[in-house]
């Protein structure tokens, strides 16, 4: 699939060469460029250089390798993704058009950050392979090993994709992640007596009340136990303990030293007297070679205008944006986007890449495409929307 990322003065788009010159007012094309299709990307057809192109408008949205580069797939994200998918499927069967016909890679369905709609992309009358697999194959590899019910659903959904084909689309999906919704309801409706009891209203009176019982039965309790057991060191007196071994440890160690120091002092006097041996030029004297301080890595920076740090780049992978849960350098500009642009290493060099914002991501006043990389050299003045930053 030839696709690529390109933008004009207010949008940015992810483009679609087609092979040859379409039949434009079939039904698809026509329903697809009218748009208001929710879930569906905004879609028209357009002629350049000789060539037909189908352009999608992604402006202030993210694809999901983009989205979920640094973060794990939760169970919730999981349950809203597969809702839209849903949503989905009812605006395709309203307008008469194909679900075959949807791109399920995961770098072409996208995800608006500010109201955590999804959106896909529609190609009319598409003949290509088109593979749901590759999209489960993606969520197998970022969800949240730690959750096991999440685990075991999605490897379910890997199976049976793999099995039957995009038909596994049709029901059983639903059925098997509202299960996992359903098991995620019964764990919260199983909660200790005592935090169910805790939930329930309860009067100043009554709850001083019983505190008042507690504290009594605990010291009744903490009474009985000293009368049975034998006296046992108290926590004070082990750490007094413990403190004084470890003294008394240090300063045999320290008696040690000074025996070694003396014993090494009188052996080095008993051989000064001896004379020292004639060596010829060049030869038989021991060589003192001094030991090269080890070249520490040389962390890069990015500076605000004013001179203040905003940043050390000690990592393969800064996100750079405003929102707070997601990125690793967060900017209080309303020009810059939710997830406006990366910085990435590899071994000592250092790139700019665009995150499909808004307002631009600069690198020396030039504008990167959405996604696109640029090479960083110290000095150079990074823009996000409207914020200067400065890489050193």
């Amino acid at each position: 699939m030839n696709a690529e990322y390109v933008r004009n003065l207010h949008s940015n788009y992810v483009r679609m060469a087609l092979d040859e010159k379409p039949e434009d007012k079939r039904y698809q094309y026509c329903i697809l460029s009218r748009g208001g299709i929710k879930g569906l990307l905004p879609c028209s057809l357009r002629y350049v250089d000789g060539g037909a192109w189908l352009y999608y408008d992604i402006t202030s949205k993210q694809n999901l390798v983009q989205f979920h580069q640094k973060g794990k797939v939760s169970r919730e994200w999981l349950l809203d993704f597969v809702d839209g998918i849903r949503k989905l499927q009812k605006e395709l069967e309203r307008f008469l058009l194909q679900e075959e016909n949807v791109i399920w890679e995961p770098q072409h369905v996208f995800q608006d950050l500010e109201n955590n709609v999804f959106t896909f992309m529609y190609v009319p009358y598409y003949n290509g392979e088109n593979q749901f697999l590759r999209l489960v194959s993606f969520l197998v590899e970022k969800i949240d090993y730690d959750d096991s019910e999440l685990v075991e659903c999605v490897y379910k959904m890997y199976e049976q994709v793999e099995k039957n084909g995009e038909t596994y689309l049709q029901e059983q999906l639903f059925r098997d992640v509202k299960a996992l919704e359903q098991k995620k309801e019964k764990k919260a409706e199983k909660k200790p007596e005592s935090l169910r009891t805790m939930e329930q209203p309860m009067n100043v009176a009554a709850m001083d009340a019983g505190v008042r019982t507690l504290r009594e039965e605990a010291v009744k309790d903490r009474q009985e136990k000293t009368a049975r057991e034998p006296e046992t060191p108290t926590t004070s007196k082990r750490l007094l303990g413990f403190f004084d071994t470890k003294r008394g440890k240090k300063a045999r160690d320290q008696e040690k030293r000074e025996e070694y120091r003396e014993e090494m002092q009188q052996l080095l006097n008993g051989y000064a007297v001896a004379e020292e041996t004639e060596y010829e030029e060049g030869y038989g004297r021991t060589a003192f070679i001094a030991q090269k301080p080890e070249k520490k890595e040389e962390v890069r920076r990015l500076y605000h205008a004013d001179g203040r740090k905003a940043s050390e780049l000690d990592t393969d992978n800064l996100l750079i944006g405003k929102h707070k849960d997601k990125v690793d350098l967060y900017l209080e500009d309303d020009s810059v986007s939710r997830m406006h642009a990366r910085i990435l290493r590899d071994q000592k060099q250092y790139y700019l890449e665009d995150e499909n914002s808004t307002n631009g991501t600069y690198c020396n006043q030039t504008r990167l495409q959405p996604y696109e990389r640029k090479k960083l050299e110290p000095g150079d003045e990074i823009r996000i929307g409207n914020v200067a930053l400065f890489f050193r």
